[in-house]
């Protein structure tokens, strides 16, 4: 061994190392495919690719004139990835194309609460003595920087929702008319260079800092529903609450790191810090945003041609030529559906106490329990770390009890009510609790509950009208912004002493609202197409706006559901 040369040694090693690494990533990508990877091979390999038309535009098939229409795309369309080498280094980065696009934007709205949070946490120290205390053990007392009253506090915390509901609509009708992923890309990055400027638009004057904070809502409110004109096109119908959920996870997310990142970069840097911290990342994500998502898979140009067909036919009308037509939404039939009504009411009841703890939870914890949100972070971040990981999980069952068991209504029912009916029980507890550590622990199982509403009225757009999912988010959305508007006007009104008692009162009147949630949408909700979610065929013929060479993306009738696999098995 010793006569070996010291550059044969160093390759023997290096060879070693890619031995272990071909071996190990082998055994992690089989921990991740499963049984349905064969059907899904059966799924691809029993479809024609010639017949991947529209049906409906064509039903005599193709001729002369229309055959520039088609797309017969083959395995050789598929253009790999630049970064296919990690693939084999990572296998957790072989994933599915669409749950690239689902962690992508999970990631994408952790950085957009995360941003939400960041006034709520620093308006403590802005407006707060604080004390420091030097190595000699010397107190010395720091002035506040600004001298805002409660209602100057409250009107700086509601500007974000002014303009966030003002966009919800339109945001939905962009989403709905333009490529959703851009959309939602570009509302991110903007707010995340808007966060930038906070710090110096609050030292010049609090009404600038109203404006820029109104900005942000502006281009926030296209999120939520560029979110659903996602899924609208990348989301197979028994796996829309496992996609959607996944997504929106980054929300809560958002709210289990922000809060203490922005406490303890507050605390120990400067209030300005977590503002800066934020807009930075924000921007990073974007570039990966903006190279990575597409607007449909028949767009995409590095997905696999299995994953395309088969969520192709798994959506049907989604993907076809028709969904590509602009029709115009029926408005009146929006809001004199009692399903659409059920959602917007669960949207307001989950909104707002979610903006309770967004806005209110550093004041709540100094006030009520005497606790100062930089020194307990984690204990701050328990409700949403809760939500976090009770979200996704509350998907999965979704899914599963629509896939094996019962109707999508009845799914979304047991979802929705379940998860508020047991929030509003914690709350009233959280209420009357005389010890600040049963007040967290009951607060943090109240808001764990409150996940599984997430799987009931936040993908229940999908279910009752597809093509218009992105619009009624919106809509919905917009509706839960007021009450993102009105809870912190109520809760300083409510507290204007501070005390216990008065805090009592903030979490009553939220278990009230939510067990008003419950029945209303209990009786109420559906999770079936509605009458009106598709368009007449002479209107749609009117709106249509394809042109003579668009192409067909996929079949119109929605097929037997074949669960596909986490990962990729072509790459």
């Amino acid at each position: 061994m010793e006569n070996i040369p010291e550059h044969l040694r160093v390759k023997n090693i290096v060879n070693s190392l890619a031995d272990t690494k071909q071996k190990v990533g082998g055994k992690v990508k089989k921990i991740f495919d499963n049984k349905h990877d064969a059907d899904q091979d059966n799924l691809v390999n029993n479809i024609e690719y010639g017949e991947l038309v529209d049906e409906a535009e064509y039903p005599s098939g193709f001729d002369d004139e229309n055959s520039t229409h088609r797309n017969t795309k083959t395995p050789n369309s598929y253009i790999p990835s630049r970064f296919e080498f990690l693939y084999s280094i990572f296998p957790c980065m072989n994933m599915s194309k669409r749950y690239q696009i689902a962690f992508l934007s999970s990631l994408g709205f952790l950085i957009s609460f995360g941003i939400r949070c960041n006034m709520g946490v620093a308006v403590v120290v802005m407006v707060h003595n604080q004390t420091k205390k030097d190595k000699h053990g010397n107190i010395t007392v720091i002035p506040a920087e600004f001298d805002w009253g409660p209602a100057t506090i409250a009107a700086l915390d509601s500007s974000f929702f002014w303009g966030y509901l003002v966009t919800q609509v339109p945001g939905g009708y962009l989403a709905a008319k333009f490529p959703a992923n851009k959309v939602f890309g570009f509302a991110l990055v903007t707010s995340s260079f808007l966060n930038c400027l906070l710090p110096s638009a609050a030292k010049i004057n609090v009404g600038l800092a109203m404006f820029v904070r109104v900005l942000q809502g502006l281009v926030e409110g296209v999120t939520y529903p560029a979110c659903h004109g996602i899924w609208r096109h990348w989301a197979p119908p028994l796996e829309r609450s496992r996609l959607a959920t996944i997504s929106f996870t980054g929300s809560y997310a958002g709210a289990v790191l922000g809060m203490p990142i922005s406490g303890i970069m507050t605390e120990r840097i400067s209030w300005e810090s977590s503002f800066y911290f934020y807009g930075v990342v924000g921007m990073i994500w974007f570039s990966f945003w903006f190279f990575n998502s597409y607007e449909r898979p028949a767009t995409c140009p590095t997905i696999s041609e299995k994953e395309r067909i088969f969520i192709e036919e798994s959506i049907g009308e989604s993907s076809s030529l028709a969904s590509k037509m602009w029709v115009k939404p029926p408005w009146k039939s929006f809001f004199t559906s009692k399903a659409v009504w059920a959602i917007i009411v669960a949207n307001f009841c989950r909104s707002w106490s979610f903006y309770l703890l967004i806005i209110d939870q550093a004041e709540y914890f100094k006030e009520a329990l005497g606790y100062n949100l930089g020194s307990v972070g984690f204990a701050a971040a328990l409700p949403h770390l809760t939500m976090s990981l009770i979200v996704p999980v509350g998907g999965q069952i979704a899914d599963y009890l629509r896939k094996n068991h019962l109707s999508t209504t009845v799914v979304r029912k047991i979802m929705n009510c379940g998860g508020f009916g047991m929030e509003a029980v914690f709350l009233l507890v959280v209420a009357y609790a005389q010890n600040p550590v049963v007040a967290i622990a009951f607060l943090t199982i109240a808001v764990g509950f409150s996940g599984f509403a997430i799987s009931g009225f936040n993908v229940n757009h999908l279910d009752i009208a597809p093509r218009y999912a992105s619009i009624l988010m919106g809509i919905s959305n917009g509706c839960g912004t007021l009450a993102g508007m009105l809870c912190p006007i109520v809760v300083e009104s409510l507290t204007t002493k501070g005390t216990k008692e008065e805090w009592s009162r903030v979490f009553l009147i939220a278990s009230l609202i939510h067990f008003a949630g419950v029945i209303f949408y209990g009786i109420f909700a559906s999770g079936e197409k509605q009458s009106w979610a598709d368009p007449k065929e002479d209107e749609e013929n009117d709106w249509k706006m394809a042109e003579d060479n668009s192409k067909s993306y996929g079949a119109i009738s929605e097929t037997n559901f074949v669960e596909n696999p986490f990962f990729n098995s072509e790459r």
